[in-house]
């Protein structure tokens, strides 16, 4: 399973990480990064979660 985030629809509420920090962090940019390439098995459901609370929907989980 792998998530993404699209830099042009993030607006930086900083929900992804707070949810799953395993996945998400801020970059400096202030919008939301994946830190790891495939989410780790047992993150993969605060993964969807953070996906699912998003508020714009600039996460993708696959």
């Amino acid at each position: 399973m792998k998530a993404s985030v699209d830099p042009n629809t993030c607006i930086g509420c900083e929900l992804c990480p707070t949810i799953c920090p395993q996945v998400f962090e801020m970059g400096d940019d202030g919008l939301a990064h994946v830190k790891i390439d495939t989410v780790p098995s047992d993150s993969e459901e605060s993964a969807k979660e953070a996906a699912e609370s998003c508020p714009v929907e600039a996460i993708k989980i696959s």
